[in-house]
């Protein structure tokens, strides 16, 4: 070692906000998840509870409504004829559908909405609930778009795979359950494996102003190589998510016997009709409030791991450090989502076999290139060392 060389030492990325610019590990998108959510509670939990409150609503005034009129409803459903029995439940299955779609595209639609704050909080900026929709207005279109055509492609699954299956069963009888068994399983794994690469399809909509097209062909890029690994985070996510739910309701579980020994120690029809309503209301706001929770904890993750994926393929981090350098030089934090108007570059920082990235003399990882084919090129003024005989000698 020379006199006077300082080795130089190690570096840690920089991190602005709730993750570090860098690829990200599970553990740093199960916290930066957290963060985001309680620095943007309002954004976060405002459109999450919106998410729940269709639903919440209807369930909370039908429970009501029948645990009150239990009896009379009882006797004037048996006084329907059945023609009417029939107009009444077709009535009920329509409205169920229409329900079920409306829920389904407000999903969608906030799905991609809440990836703003998100984004934004990677560089420590904070969301309100206006903001969030304001810089997300203009892809609610695209979202529909999405949410259409996923419920399109899941009619016609669903059509073929019964349609063949139905001729299978009348061609070869029971002997066509050798097919249609492999059958069901093989479409439900391929379902699983496009689901999971088009994940991240609602992120790539809104951050980066793509339409539906451009928007699955986003998420198909990101995530490939990458489906194990979505494929794992996701199922420990749903995993927690469930149990965490189930942990809560339990104690609305052990209250109702509780409260009926109290409140209606003699019995009584008309107690317990009215505990068991309050019960039921009781379990669906607390459910709905859990829900949103964990629909906002799961939006975050999706959206974390969308900027993940572009770090690890387009050196996302690298142009956020560069915006993170802009607004510091104006002194001013811009309105606008990270990595939006950044342009998509496969660079692919596993290619090869090696981790190609591009340091410039601005960021705090050095000034030279490096890659997996690119050979290591001195400063101009470097010059060797010498070698000679230690002082002293001879």
């Amino acid at each position: 070692m020379q006199p006077g060389y300082v080795q130089p030492g190690y570096v840690a990325p920089p991190k602005p906000g709730v993750v570090p610019l860098r690829p990200l590990m599970f553990g740093e998108i199960l916290d930066g998840s957290f963060q985001t959510i309680r620095r943007n509670a309002t954004a976060m939990l405002g459109a999450a509870l919106l998410a729940q409150t269709l639903g919440t609503i209807i369930g909370a005034v039908f429970t009501a409504q029948a645990g009150s009129q239990g009896e009379s409803m009882a006797l004037w459903l048996e006084s329907l004829t059945p023609t009417e029995l029939v107009g009444l439940g077709l009535g009920v299955l329509a409205g169920g559908v229409l329900l079920t779609l409306v829920s389904y595209f407000i999903s969608i639609v906030l799905q991609g909405v809440m990836v703003v704050p998100v984004a934004r909080s990677v560089l420590n900026r904070r969301t309100s609930f206006k903001q969030m929709w304001s810089l997300s207005r203009s892809r609610i279109g695209p979202l529909l778009g999405l949410g259409a055509f996923q419920i399109l492609a899941g009619i016609a699954v669903g059509v073929v795979l019964v349609g063949g299956t139905w001729l299978l069963a009348d061609a070869m009888g029971g002997s066509s359950a050798m097919i249609i068994v492999p059958l069901v399983l093989g479409t439900m794994a391929t379902i699983l494996w496009v689901t999971i690469r088009l994940i991240v399809t609602p992120a790539a909509i809104v951050v980066e102003e793509q339409g539906l097209l451009e928007g699955l062909r986003r998420s198909w890029q990101l995530t490939r190589h990458n489906w194990w690994r979505i494929f794992g985070m996701m199922l420990v996510i749903s995993l927690l998510i469930g149990i965490i739910s189930q942990i809560v309701l339990i104690p609305i579980s052990l209250a109702t016997g509780g409260l009926s020994s109290v409140v209606t120690p003699h019995g009584g029809d008309d107690g317990q009709r009215a505990l068991a309503v309050a019960v039921a209301i009781a379990s669906i706001l607390v459910s709905a409030v859990v829900g949103a929770v964990g629909y906002a904890f799961q939006t975050s993750v999706l959206g974390l791991l969308y900027m993940d994926l572009r770090m690890r393929r387009e050196g996302l981090d690298l142009a956020l450090l560069r915006e993170l350098e802009s607004d510091s030089e104006s002194s001013k934090d811009t309105q606008g989502v990270p990595g939006r108007g950044v342009a998509p570059e496969d660079r692919g920082r596993y290619a090869a076999g090696g981790w190609p990235n591009t340091y410039g003399p601005n960021t705090p990882y050095g000034p030279n290139t490096y890659g997996p084919n690119t050979p290591y090129e001195p400063p101009p003024d470097y010059e060797p060392p010498k070698y000679g005989p230690p002082p002293g000698a001879g």
